[in-house]
Order: C-alpha cells, then sequence, then structure tokens
C-alpha cells in the first residue's frame, strides 16, 4: 500500500494486492509473500467495516478471478499457507508472534478471496481454481482437486490442534470463519443442497477422523465464552527481542504496507458489545449449527449430527457403542452452564433443542438436574419477550418447554422449586411463585398474544400440548396462576361467541344475497372448539389427578362457575364437562351449607376439607394427557434457512451482500 496510504479507498491500488492479482504468476519461494503477509490490523468485527472492505478490493478479487487460471496465485497463496500452518503449534508453545502474525494474514486474505469466488461461481468452478498452477494459460497441476481437502483438513487440524492463546485467539477465530465461508455456498442457492463438493470433503476422506475433535473443540470454544485479547496481543510487537532476516522484513515492511488499514485501529478501543462477548465463542457455535444440519450423503449419514447425538459426560464410563465411531465425551455440568447462560441468543436455543431432542445422554442429564430453574427461566423470559423476539426464536423455546414437560418427573419438580421476585414479569409483582406456576403464567401468555396478534395455529397447538403434559402434575398452584387458567378459557369463550354470532348473522345475509361468498366461519368455529376442547381437558386432568393439590383452581372455577354452564349440553364438550360440573356443584353446595358472607381464607379451607371429603371414584377417568414432540419430515428446509440466517445476521466478521442471496429473504433472516 506505501507509507502514504491514508484510507481504505487506495486498497485497490496498492501494489502488493495488484501483483497477486495480476497477469504474473508469482512462485510460492518469492521473497513477496513475506511483504504481503507483513501488515498490521485488528480484524474487522462488523458488517459495516467488512462492506467498506469488500467494495474497495472487490477490482482485486475480480482480477484474480481472471488471472488466476494463468497465473495460478491462489493456489500458490493456499500452499504458502499450508507450508506456514506446519509448525504453528510450536510457534504457540513458543510464543513466536511474527510467524502467527503472518499465518494469519495470509488466511484473513484466503477467506476474504474464497468469499468473493464462491459468491461468483459455482462448487465446480472453485474446485477448477484450486487446481491451477504456474504453467501455460489453462492447463492442470498433478494435484489436481486435493488442494481444497488439504486446505480444509489443515483448517480442521488448527482449529482443534493449537493451543488457544492470546496470540492464537484470531488465527483460531479466522480457520472457524474459513471454514463458514467454505460451507457458504448454500447461501447462492435456493434450494437445499443435498450433494456438494466441499460436503464430500468435510464427510469422507481426511477430514472425516477429525469429526469428533472438531465437534468437541467448537462445543468447548462456546462453553469457555473466551473473550478476544486485547488489540494488538496477536500482532507482533516490534519491541519483541531479537532480529534476524524475517524481523528485518516486517518490520520494513509493516512501517508501509497495512498498518494504517486497521477499520478501529491496534490498540483502539473494542466496542461495547465486543467486550461483552466472545467471537470465537459465537462462530464456533455458528459453525457447529451449519455442520450438524448438512444433509445426509447418499451413502452416509451426516457425521457431525452423529458425533452432535452421541456424545457422553466426561463422568460417564459406559462404553462407546462400536456404531458410532464419533462419539466422545464432554463436561455436562461445563455445557449445562453455558447453555443456561447464554439463552438470549438464537443460536444459543437452536442448540439446546439439538442437544435436548436428539442426544439422550444430555436430555436425561439436564431432567436430573436439581436447579432446573437456571435453564428454564431465560426460556421463559424469551417467550414473555415474544413481541421482541423473531417467531423462529420463540418456536425453539417452546419446543424445548414441550420437550421437557414429556417427563412427568419434570413436571412434579418444577412446582417444588419456589422462585422470589421475578422482576422481569410486569403484569403483576410475583414475590414468591412455583417454576411450576410461572411457567403456567408465560405460556397462557403467549396463548394470549397469539390469539389477539400472529393467531398461528402452530403457536397455540404446542402451548397447549405443554400445559397438557403437566395437567396431571399441577401443584399448589399460584392464585394468580389459577385465575389466568380461567381467564384463557374466558377469553376462549368470549371468541367462540363471537364467531358464533358472526356465523348465524352470514347465514341470515346470504338468504338474500347470492352475488358474495360466505366467509369460512365454519372453519373458525371448528378450530375455538378445539382449543376449548383442549382447555376443558387440562382442567379436568388436574381435577381428576390433583384436585386436593389445587384450592385455589377450585376456588377460581367456582368465582367463574357461569362461564361453563353454555358448555354443559354442548355435543362437543358434554363428555368432558361431567367432571367439572360435578366439582361445581359439590364444592357449591358445601359452600351454601357455610352460610353467606364467607372470607377468601374461609373458603379455601372449605375447598380443602371438601378436597378431601369427595370420593375419588365420582371423577371419571379420562386417558391421560401426552403429547410428544415429533419433527417434521424433512426439517432441513426448515433448519438449514434458519441457520444460515443466524450466520447471515449474527456471524463476526462476515458480510455478504443482500442482493446475492438466494437461500432466504432478507425479512425472514
Amino acid at each position: 500500500m506505501g507509507a502514504n496510504s491514508s484510507s481504505i479507498s487506495d486498497l485497490p491500488e496498492n501494489e502488493y494486492l495488484k501483483k497477486l492479482s495480476g497477469a504474473e504468476p508469482i512462485s510460492e519461494n518469492d521473497p513477496f509473500w513475506n511483504q504481503l503477509l507483513s501488515f498490521s490490523f485488528t480484524t474487522p468485527t462488523n458488517s459495516a467495516d467488512l462492506k467498506l472492505l469488500e467494495e474497495a478490493t472487490i477490482s482485486i478479487c475480480k482480477s484474480l478471478v481472471e488471472k488466476n487460471p494463468r497465473t495460478g496465485n491462489l493456489g500458490a497463496l493456499i500452499k504458502v499457507f499450508l507450508s506456514r500452518t506446519k509448525e504453528l503449534k510450536i510457534s504457540a508453545e513458543c510464543q513466536n508472534h511474527l510467524f502467527i502474525w503472518q499465518a494469519h494474514n495470509a488466511l484473513f486474505i484466503i477467506c476474504c478471496l474464497l468469499k468473493v469466488f464462491i459468491s461468483r461461481m459455482s462448487e465446480e468452478e472453485l474446485q477448477l481454481h484450486f487446481t491451477y498452477e504456474e504453467k501455460t494459460a489453462g492447463s492442470y497441476g498433478t494435484e489436481c482437486e486435493d488442494l481444497i481437502e488439504e486446505l480444509l483438513c489443515c483448517l480442521i487440524q488448527l482449529i482443534v490442534e493449537i493451543p488457544l492463546l492470546d496470540i492464537t485467539y484470531s488465527i483460531s477465530l479466522e480457520a472457524v470463519t474459513t471454514l463458514i465461508v467454505f460451507l457458504s455456498c448454500q447461501l447462492f442457492h435456493k434450494e437445499i443442497l443435498r450433494e456438494s463438493i466441499i460436503h464430500r470433503y468435510l464427510m469422507h476422506g481426511r477430514c472425516l477422523p477429525y469429526t469428533s475433535r472438531l465437534v468437541k473443540t467448537l462445543l468447548y470454544n462456546f462453553i469457555r465464552q473466551e473473550r478476544s485479547p486485547p488489540p494488538g496481543a496477536h500482532v507482533f510487537q516490534q519491541q519483541t527481542d531479537g532480529g534476524g532476516l524475517l524481523y528485518g522484513i516486517a518490520s520494513g515492511v509493516a512501517t508501509g504496507l497495512w498498518t494504517v488499514f486497521t477499520l478501529g485501529g491496534v490498540g483502539s478501543k473494542p466496542s461495547p458489545q465486543l467486550e461483552q462477548c466472545s467471537p470465537l465463542a459465537n462462530q464456533s457455535l455458528l459453525l457447529l449449527l451449519v455442520l450438524a444440519n448438512l444433509t445426509d450423503a447418499p451413502d452416509t449419514p451426516n457425521p457431525y449430527r452423529q458425533a452432535i447425538m452421541s456424545f457422553k459426560n466426561t463422568q460417564d464410563s459406559t462404553a462407546f457403542s462400536s456404531s458410532n465411531p464419533h462419539a466422545f465425551q464432554i463436561n455436562f455440568n461445563s455445557l449445562y452452564t453455558a447453555l443456561s447462560e447464554q439463552q438470549k441468543s438464537d443460536q444459543a436455543t437452536l442448540l439446546l433443542y439439538m442437544l435436548l431432542h436428539q442426544n439422550g445422554n444430555v436430555r436425561t442429564y439436564v431432567l436430573a438436574r436439581t436447579d432446573i430453574e437456571n435453564l428454564v427461566l431465560p426460556i421463559l423470559e424469551i417467550l414473555y419477550h415474544v413481541e421482541e423476539r423473531n417467531s423462529h426464536h420463540v418456536y425453539m423455546a417452546l419446543i424445548i418447554l414441550l420437550i421437557l414437560t414429556e417427563d412427568d418427573g419434570f413436571n412434579r419438580s418444577i412446582h417444588e422449586v419456589i422462585l422470589k421476585n421475578i422482576t422481569w414479569y410486569a403484569e403483576r409483582v410475583l414475590t414468591e411463585i412455583s417454576l411450576g406456576s410461572l411457567l403456567i403464567l408465560v405460556v397462557i401468555r403467549t396463548i394470549q398474544y397469539n390469539m389477539t396478534r400472529t393467531r398461528d395455529k402452530y403457536l397455540h397447538t404446542n402451548c397447549l400440548a405443554a400445559l397438557a403434559n403437566m395437567s396431571a402434575q399441577f401443584r399448589s398452584l399460584h392464585q394468580y396462576a389459577a385465575q389466568r387458567i380461567i381467564s384463557l378459557f374466558s377469553l376462549l369463550s368470549k371468541k367462540h361467541n363471537k364467531v358464533l354470532e358472526q356465523a348465524t348473522q352470514s347465514l341470515r345475509g346470504s338468504l338474500g344475497s347470492n352475488d358474495s361468498p360466505l366467509p369460512d366461519y365454519a372453519q373458525d368455529l371448528n378450530v375455538i372448539e378445539e382449543v376449548i376442547r383442549m382447555m376443558l381437558e387440562i382442567i379436568n386432568s388436574c381435577l381428576t389427578n390433583s384436585l386436593h393439590h389445587n384450592p385455589n383452581l377450585v376456588y377460581a372455577l367456582l368465582y367463574k362457575r357461569d362461564l361453563f354452564e353454555q358448555f354443559r349440553t354442548h355435543p362437543s364438550f358434554q363428555d368432558i364437562m361431567q367432571n367439572i360440573d360435578l366439582v361445581i356443584s359439590f364444592f357449591s353446595s358445601r359452600l351454601e351449607q357455610a352460610g353467606a358472607e364467607l372470607s377468601v381464607e374461609r373458603v379455601l379451607e372449605i375447598i380443602k376439607q371438601g378436597a378431601i371429603a369427595l370420593p375419588k371414584d365420582r371423577l371419571r377417568k379420562f386417558p391421560e394427557l401426552k403429547f410428544k414432540y415429533v419433527e417434521e419430515e424433512q426439517p432441513e428446509e426448515f433448519f438449514i434457512p434458519y441457520v444460515w440466517s443466524l450466520v447471515y445476521n449474527s456471524a463476526v466478521a462476515l458480510y455478504w451482500n443482500p442482493q446475492d442471496i438466494q437461500l432466504f429473504t432478507m425479512d425472514s433472516g
């Protein structure tokens, strides 16, 4: 770039970049590479800086795309990087800043170039660019396509083998980012990629033996949440003792090449957002989700998904199954803590969903925890702030609750956990409430929000399924939770009457006119009656299984007994109303016998006494309410676009032109 360069706009005229993308081939042993790779900068960490970088260097990238078939300079750059990574582990142990610094810079340039190449050509064309060497135009090297595999394998080795230190943090992050870029060809296809050259390399051959180590390392990166070291910690320091040829080259070139190109600057203060998070943890989690959601190969199931499905706790001494070569062990306590602390992000919630749904070892461990509130409370907060969350995040949180409520032990234990002062719940001051009652309140609030706003049947169904799973184990319901159950039924009842009235009026109006089609009130009525039926089954399940544990629910039922009158003779609800009608009649009679002007405390006392006196055989038994989450057919049609939308919106140091994206529309991301 030269000592006189002062802005990013000078990059297109940088002599080293122009030579890299020019018509002359550059030998792997040329001193040019030392000059090219001796620049100092802080890796850009936001899309605005990266957009500036991409716009400034696009002419360089286009030139390389055009000239590379004759020069093979992309392959030469990759080989230079590969040769320098062979001693990275020793360099890290010996604190060799210069060696790591230049290897990082080489990888950064490769990543920037790859991103442009992948967004502008097919995988087959990309593969060809890796085969060109310094020969006559259009000729191919003897190594052919192996250079892609060698680079992919090198990146994986770098991630799993190089110790994470201040001086290696940036190159570890760059390796993870480059793997994401390699897989980003999916972004530029509307259809799900079921056969991909890059996928094939990652699922077969030299990369395959590293599957479990890569998944384990990415998980530990997420668990540890290592923050980025202070700016400049990874850059070669000129005050370092020593010298030699490389030092002379670096100190001479770094003052003139890219030292002014810092996009924030070496030594500048990081943004508050970056101070609070770990770029490596975030990027590792995104890569893990991308790998786990690759489609199966025709002859091989996705090994990364297999690894995620089968890993065990470090305290589990049972033998690994011989049928899964990708199993490994990880510290479940640390994983549980990280999952509990990171639920504000979509990607952490998606990881939790995947582990609970696919890994029986993790699910068993989570359900056995005695501090389950640490995990459940963040999930409830996601649902409580439904207005601020995207619909996918809300769905994942809700499905997690549904999976947890499939377990009777969970449904019992949540009523034994007493919480104090839930500050984020704004509708009412909750000084003391059980986790179970709070869960009911939040789910009911989600249903009510959905009824008035989104009207999503899928959301309704899963909310009600979670309540139904818990209903037989409702214990000591908080009075406010009991009131909200009946209030929701009241809301549904009013909705039912309104739709019924609209249907009647519409039918009368249609008798005199055949011009306009009738609104489908029958379908609306059918949906609302299904929901009402479900609510009645939930109330009935609680009454038949744990009546004596829930005086507050009986109190709320008696207080609003008139609500249930219209459903006693309704053909859709007659059977389920029998028990509710019996309970209302039984306790109403006892209250009448006790006289008028009863205090709330006295009413509750009478209810508690009556619950003991009511013969259990008088309540009709219905089949147990149990709903199990079943993943939809072809889940990749949902999860792959979702994961890539998270990468697009959340990845550190990655920017794609929104006009190039084909996989999803920008408003869906």
